[in-house]
């Protein structure tokens, strides 16, 4: 599973709790990094957040799909809105799910996203 948040300490909470559920997790500071890492493509979901630096979640998953990716992903934002649900369901996001975040509601987004691989 591979894990993109560029707050080092949301990003390290998230990778112990999915890691505590039994996800092997591969925690990302930006997306750039996860897009220069070949290992990446073998990944079966994505947790991305949106609103990051150089390069944001929209787009991390339009290159993962051009590089031939077709795991399950999941998008996550502290800037919900309509519009930006229907960019990512667009862009192939399964699921938007809302900061704070509610550790249950994301653990089972993960598992269903992981489960439909």
């Amino acid at each position: 599973m591979l894990l993109v948040e560029d707050d080092p300490g949301v990003r390290r909470s998230l990778q112990l709790l999915l890691h505590g559920h039994g996800f092997e997790v591969r925690a990302y500071a930006s997306g750039l990094a996860l897009l220069a890492d070949p290992t990446a493509l073998g990944a079966v979901c994505l947790v991305a957040d949106y609103r990051m630096p150089e390069i944001d979640g929209l787009l991390i998953l339009t290159r993962l799909r051009e590089m031939g990716w077709q795991g399950q992903a999941l998008l996550v934002t502290a800037f919900p809105s309509a519009r930006l649900v229907g960019q990512a369901l667009a862009a192939g996001y399964s699921r938007v799910i809302e900061k704070p975040l509610v550790e249950a509601a994301l653990v089972d987004a993960v598992q269903r996203a992981v489960a439909a691989c």
